[in-house]
């Protein structure tokens, strides 16, 4: 059974920075690329940055330069480095897996899995 499990989301104010972790199990193959998906209240779900298999990693213009990911194959783990965050990062972020190329359009192939997600509140 495949599970993604986040955690590290919280209440920041403007400025400061949380790191979200994605725990997953149960991915039968070492071919799976992680993402992560935020989506604010009343909003569409949009990407926010993913990591390839190969550790390619692409960011959405959004977190591009204050957002990092990254990923422990020890620990099974997949970290979102959130720094200079902002009031419209709030939202429910979530980590999905599937069998995508980290590049652009990533957002757009098949997810596997997803998890429940974790909470970001940013304000002042």
């Amino acid at each position: 059974q495949v599970q993604l499990v986040e955690s590290g989301g919280g209440l920041v104010q403007p400025g400061g920075s949380l790191r979200l972790s994605c725990a997953a199990s149960g991915l039968d193959d070492d071919y799976y690329s992680i993402g992560w998906f935020r989506q604010a209240p009343g909003k569409e779900r949009e990407g926010v940055a993913c990591i390839g298999f190969d550790d390619l990693q692409y960011y959405e213009e959004s977190a591009k330069g204050r957002f990092t990911i990254s990923r422990d194959n020890a620990k099974n783990t997949i970290y979102l480095r959130m720094n200079s965050l902002k009031i419209e990062d709030t939202g429910v972020y979530y980590c999905v897996a599937g069998k995508f190329i980290a590049t652009v359009g990533w957002t757009g192939y098949p997810m596997d899995y997803r998890g429940e997600g974790t909470l970001v509140t940013v304000s002042s």
